[in-house]
């Protein structure tokens, strides 16, 4: 019988230190899903927004790790 459950302090460090790479990861993905978002717009939407046709493929094509980085 195993003395450790899903309420013990080491299931709560385990489940804190994966905390971090699951938020990255989802950041990620929310990232990729944005860019992707970007390509379907029109050049009105674009225009309306400040983003010309070509800096929204660039945008597009940035790798999913390659995060914005956020100010201080």
């Amino acid at each position: 019988m195993s003395t450790h459950s899903l309420t013990s302090p080491v299931a709560a460090r385990s489940r804190a230190a994966r905390a971090p790479f699951l938020s990255r990861l989802l950041t990620m993905l929310s990232v990729y899903r944005e860019r992707r978002a970007l390509t379907a717009l029109d050049g009105t939407l674009l225009d309306d927004i400040g983003i010309s046709r070509d800096q929204a493929r660039r945008e597009a094509a940035r790798p999913i790790w390659d995060l914005p980085v956020r100010p201080v």
